[in-house]
């Protein structure tokens, strides 16, 4: 793929008199992209949504098998789903929600812990933990009945900006015209490169190793977190019917091992971390997914929009940026971005396009400041609990119950959790 700038673009070239113009082309097949496309077709712009897969609709979940992709969707995911009218048609059965979150240090000790409440923040719930399937099955549904919204199954090869706008010329041979391009096609976003955006990355030198456990103790509707001596972080997840879904932080050498456990080698890993506390607080753990590991990194793309003297493109999801998963707002970070983006362009000055320089900057501007903040405290967090010193390790510990022990700062951290969003 390659990017191109036209200086006239008032009067396109002869091949390009059958190429099809819209509002807006979301290049991206995940949930940000297909909240997004859905999301601008509601707002009346005619929109493309173009990916490799999309002719392949996500089967709806469901039976006793669990998938790997499990996520926490807070509140603010909550709100951007019921805007987009399709949070009561999910189904809930498969979606448990937390109405507790306990963080243990690693010293085991009573006083290094950190307990996050509903009740306490006046709030019902904390977030929802679900299967990537549950939301992606109910976009694709919805998707099919918006009459603003077409999907393509398809790859942008090259991009053409132009001072009005883009073109993006396919793999298949055709050529789509749009006002505003939005790009999210992943962390690893041809889009984001060919737009000539650079990042910042660095890799944690860690494998998250996933899968879902059948219990016999109840979870009690709390979200567990562990601290291990070494740098790992071990979360279990309460998940309907006494299940749990395990995303264990660990070295990629220790993700390796970990794969090849049996259920025996499993319980004992159980009953030796975390001073046997996993084990007690689950009972007899029974694995109900095939496990499966990914690498860990951290990405922030430098700009958000592009090209940087006349954008027309813009970044969300993780083509913008990638975090560890030991906050659990990766997914709802992204879902952030389409939620600012909505409500920019739904708030739009009459007068403006939607890719009017003032509006994108716009979405820079919000996105930017909340993108960093999380991001910086999420690495700090990692870093922080990898340390291996003994001043190190007795200040962090310390800290989490000085954060326990003080109800502003709690209050504070769970209200950056619960990332509400404004669609009024």
């Amino acid at each position: 793929m390659s990017l191109t700038r036209q200086n006239s673009p008032k009067k396109l070239p002869p091949h390009f008199a059958q190429i099809r113009s819209v509002d807006v082309v979301v290049v991206g097949g995940g949930i940000a992209g297909k909240a997004c496309a859905l999301g601008l077709a509601q707002l009346g712009l005619q929109t493309i949504q173009i990916a490799p897969d999309l002719d392949e609709l996500m089967p709806a979940p469901h039976g006793d098998q669990w998938g790997q992709r499990i996520y926490a969707f807070s509140p603010g995911t909550q709100q951007l789903l019921s805007h987009l009218q399709i949070w009561d048609a999910l189904d809930h059965s498969r979606m448990q929600a937390v109405r507790d979150m306990r963080i243990f240090g690693d010293r085991y000790e009573q006083t290094d812990q950190l307990h996050l409440s509903a009740f306490e923040a006046g709030t019902p719930q904390l977030a929802w933990i679900g299967e990537s399937n549950v939301i992606e099955h109910t976009l694709d549904q919805a998707s099919r009945f918006q009459n603003k919204l077409d999907r393509l199954t398809d790859v942008v090869e090259k991009l053409a900006v132009d001072a009005d706008g883009t073109t993006l010329h396919l793999k298949s041979g055709g050529s789509i015209r749009a006002l505003l391009v939005v790009a999210a096609d992943g962390a690893n976003s041809p889009l984001r490169s060919e737009l000539g955006i650079s990042t910042s990355q660095e890799s944690y030198s860690q494998s998250a190793v996933v899968a879902n456990w059948l219990c016999t103790n109840v979870h009690l509707e709390t979200a567990y977190q562990w601290f291990l001596p070494g740098g790992d972080i071990v979360a279990m997840l309460p998940l309907p019917h006494k299940q749990v879904s395990m995303v264990w932080s660990t070295s990629p050498e220790k993700a390796t091992d970990l794969l090849k456990l049996d259920q025996s080698g499993w319980a004992q890993q159980f009953f030796s971390i975390a001073n046997g506390q996993i084990a007690k607080q689950f009972g007899s753990l029974t694995i109900n997914s095939l496990p499966a590991a990914f690498p860990l990194r951290k990405i922030r793309a430098s700009r958000f929009i592009g090209p940087e003297d006349n954008p027309k493109v813009v970044l969300i999801g993780d083509a913008a940026h990638v975090m560890h998963p030991l906050a659990g707002q990766g997914l709802n970070l992204g879902l952030r971005d389409v939620a600012c983006l909505l409500n920019i362009l739904g708030k739009r000055e009459s007068f403006r396009l939607p890719n009017d320089k003032v509006l994108l900057r716009r979405y820079e501007r919000q996105r930017q400041g909340d993108t960093s903040a999380l991001l910086w405290v999420t690495d700090k967090l990692k870093k922080l609990f990898s340390a291996s010193s003994g001043a190190e390790r007795q200040l962090r510990n310390w800290g989490l119950g000085l954060v326990n022990r003080n109800h502003f700062i709690k209050q504070r951290l769970i209200e950056r959790a619960l990332g509400e969003v404004d669609f009024e």
